[in-house]
């Protein structure tokens, strides 16, 4: 099968969206398809204006221009996904959008355009978007031969709000074996040992993951509890700065952005993995510390409920406030932290990329379908 995929963004940046196309790309090439992917993002030295390149077997268009800050955007870039889509005569184009993916629908447009079967997978939560979208975009999305989905459950409710359904799940996939744990250990005596890996960005509530440490700490004895924050990004500086003045220097490190082996090694010394983010359409890095036999506490309604269990395998809160009780109590219980450690351990998500694979497929087979 040729399969086209459309995203804003892909390698060398690095992120949910463009690291994500990139693994189902690689994943699809050993499965026996050809791929391409368009892209806005420049090359590894600025490649641009159509280039090819070939990355493990996906052929990379890059079609991106230069702008201040990379930022993966092209508006002049319609006539060559056009010619591009007529030249290789796609099976089918999967489009990879957020809320805000200039690229991604200009390429949606031209694929509706050259009558090609599209797919339109939405990474993102579109909560504040949804009236608006529902209002623009709505009556001319119901009506296009298009198959919509999104990364989650929980995301996909809201694309089905905004455009109507039905809206299929395509969920993000991941090398299950890769994070597998090395055994099933008890916690270690010491400090509870938690770990929380992001984009030190406002969406993913870094400040605000400051905070519930700051509360849980409160009510726990000194030392009981310790966090590393691993990632890179513009609030880091903000979040070193609230650590020190909130006494929390000795309890919080921020460890920067860290390789996918490094994260592994500090995933082995760590006992419970924390995701304060609110508007976590999927959650692959929480997905990662579930594979690797992390106990999980995040906030119910977020995509990451599709693969931890409260009370299970993990801990799922509604606010700040029982994130906060929810670390208390795994600082506190250290036979509930070992229960729940055991099933997670034992008990292996289902999100690798046999699931991910098939569900593409399905979605390309519907797009197939609608565009006849």
């Amino acid at each position: 099968m040729r399969i086209l995929h459309v995203s804003d963004c892909y390698a060398p940046r690095t992120g949910g969206i463009e690291s994500q196309v990139r693994d189902l790309a690689r994943a699809q090439v050993a499965a026996g398809h050809e791929v391409h992917v368009l892209t806005a993002t420049l090359g590894p030295e600025g490649e641009r204006g159509g280039v090819v390149q070939d990355d493990d077997g996906v052929q990379v268009h890059r079609l991106g221009a230069r702008l201040p800050f990379e930022l993966p955007v092209n508006p002049a870039a319609v006539p060559r996904m056009r010619t591009v889509m007529r030249g290789l005569a796609p099976d089918v184009v999967h489009v990879h959008a957020g809320v805000v993916s200039p690229f991604a629908y200009d390429g949606a447009r031209v694929a509706l355009r050259e009558r090609l079967p599209l797919a339109i997978t939405w990474h993102c939560m579109l909560d504040g978007a949804v009236p608006a979208l529902r209002l623009a975009a709505r009556p001319r999305w119901r009506r296009a031969p298009v198959a919509l989905s999104a990364v989650s459950g929980a995301a996909a409710e809201r694309v089905e709000a905004a455009f109507g359904g039905p809206v299929g799940v395509v969920p993000n996939g991941m090398d299950l074996e890769a994070w597998r744990p090395p055994g099933a250990s008890a916690p270690a005596d010491g400090p509870l040992r938690c770990v929380a890996t992001m984009r030190l960005a406002p969406r993913k509530r870094g400040l605000a993951l400051l905070g519930v440490v700051e509360d849980a700490v409160a009510q726990l004895a000194p030392g009981a509890l310790r966090l590393d924050v691993i990632g890179d990004g513009p609030q880091r500086v903000a979040m070193a700065r609230r650590a020190r003045r909130r006494g929390l220097a000795d309890v919080v490190t921020l460890r920067g952005r860290m390789t996918r082996e490094q994260v592994r090694a500090a995933y082995a010394d760590a006992d419970v993995f924390v995701a304060p983010a609110v508007l976590e359409a999927f959650g692959i890095a929480a997905l990662e510390a579930r594979a690797a036999g992390l106990v999980v506490v995040a906030r119910r309604g977020t995509g990451i409920a599709e693969f931890v269990t409260d009370g299970v395998d993990g801990l799922l809160v509604d606010d700040d406030a029982g994130m906060a009780r929810a670390l208390v109590r795994l600082a506190s219980d250290r036979g509930l932290l070992e229960r729940l450690r055991g099933h997670a351990v034992v008990h292996r998500p289902l999100q690798g990329w046999r699931a991910t694979l098939a569900a593409a497929q399905a979605e390309y087979a519907r797009a197939a379908a609608v565009a006849r």
